[in-house]
């Protein structure tokens, strides 16, 4: 399987608005908003590929990829990083860097 990879993409996030914004957590400056993967594939420290990737501020990034807690203790993010995918994705295809066939 060829994972889908894009520095396109990937660089699409700058100037760009965090589409996660987690509650209590997201700092609203898109200075710091970088394209974060959020899906899996294999093992640890493997990213997925660029099509499961969300607009994520420096503090959204660092909740989902471990390096702060959530201040709601144990709260199920699932369903906000999929709107953030999907406002994400809506996003890339709108620039046509997403194409739907």
């Amino acid at each position: 399987m060829t994972l889908a990879r894009s520095k396109k993409v990937r660089n699409s996030a700058r100037d760009e608005s965090c589409t996660l914004r987690f509650y209590q957590v997201c700092n609203g400056n898109p200075d710091t908003v970088i394209f974060a993967h959020v899906g899996s594939q294999g093992g640890m420290g493997m990213k997925c590929g660029d099509n499961f990737g969300v607009y994520a501020c420096s503090s959204c990034h660092d909740l989902i990829d471990g390096r702060i807690k959530s201040p709601d203790g144990n709260y199920d993010f699932s369903s906000d990083i999929l709107r953030a995918l999907e406002e994400t994705q809506q996003k890339l295809i709108d620039k046509e860097l997403m194409v739907i066939r």
